[in-house]
C-alpha cells in the first residue's frame, strides 16, 4: 500500500499531497505510514514519531485498555473518546451524568502505564453526526495547515477536534507548540485550541531527534 500510495501522490498538487497526508492521520491510517511525499524543493515529507518505539507500543495498549475500562462503566451510553500520545491520556467526548464522567476518569487513571490524564469531558448529550463530522474536516484543515507550515514538522502534531475545540498533542519545543497553536487557531471550523503537548527544551530535542542530512532530488 505505500509504495501505490507514494506512487499516485507523485502525481498531484503541492496543497494536494499536503491534504492527503493531512486525512490519512487525521484517520490514524497506519498502514499508510511510513508516507513519503515529495515537496516543490524536491525533499520529502516523512510521518515521524518523537516517542521511543516502546512509548509506541504502550500508547496503543492504553487506548485499547482505557477503552475497555469506558465501556465497563458505561456499557453503550455516552460517547467517549481516549487519545494517548506518550502515556500521556487525552479523554474527550460526552457523558450523561458528573458521576459517570467521574467514574470514567477514576477508571482511566488506574490503566497500566497511564502517567497523565486530561479530562476534556462535557456533561452533555453526545454530538450529532453532523457535528462530528464538521470536527472530523476541522482536523484535516488543521494538519494540512501545519503541513503547509515551512518552519514546523506537521507529522510530530496530533490533532484531535471535539465540538469545535482542537486539543494539539506531540512532543514539542515551546517554539513549535506557539506556532502550532496559531496555525490552528486561523484554521476555519475552529474555534478553541487546548495544548495537550508535552513541551520540551531545543537542546532535548537535538539529543531526541539529531539533524538528519536531506538527500538530494533525482533528476528528472
Amino acid at each position: 500500500m505505500t509504495a501505490f500510495f507514494s506512487q499516485q501522490t507523485a502525481l498531484l498538487s503541492r496543497s494536494t499531497q499536503r491534504l492527503v497526508l493531512a486525512v490519512c492521520l487525521a484517520a490514524s491510517v497506519t498502514a499508510c505510514a511510513p508516507i513519503v511525499i515529495s515537496s516543490v524543493a524536491g525533499g520529502a515529507f516523512v510521518v515521524s514519531d518523537r516517542r521511543t518505539s516502546g512509548a509506541q507500543l504502550e500508547d496503543g495498549a492504553i487506548v485499547i485498555k482505557a477503552n475497555n475500562a469506558v465501556r465497563a462503566v458505561l456499557g453503550d451510553r455516552g460517547n467517549v473518546n481516549v487519545s494517548s500520545y506518550n502515556r500521556r491520556v487525552l479523554v474527550t467526548g460526552e457523558v450523561n451524568t458528573e458521576q459517570e464522567k467521574a467514574q470514567v476518569i477514576a477508571a482511566i487513571s488506574k490503566v497500566d502505564n497511564v502517567q497523565l490524564v486530561v479530562n476534556e469531558l462535557l456533561v452533555y448529550i453526545p454530538s450529532a453526526l453532523s457535528t462530528r463530522a464538521k470536527d472530523t474536516l476541522a482536523t484535516t484543515r488543521v494538519k494540512a495547515n501545519l503541513y503547509d507550515a515551512q518552519d514546523i514538522m506537521g507529522s510530530v502534531v496530533r490533532v484531535i477536534t471535539e465540538r469545535g475545540t482542537v486539543y494539539l498533542m506531540g512532543i514539542v519545543t515551546q517554539r513549535e507548540a506557539d506556532r502550532a497553536t496559531d496555525l490552528a487557531s486561523r484554521t476555519p471550523g475552529v474555534a478553541k485550541v487546548v495544548q495537550v503537548f508535552e513541551v520540551i527544551s531545543e537542546a532535548e530535542l537535538a539529543r531526541i531527534q539529531p539533524p538528519q542530512k536531506s538527500e538530494p532530488a533525482a533528476a528528472k
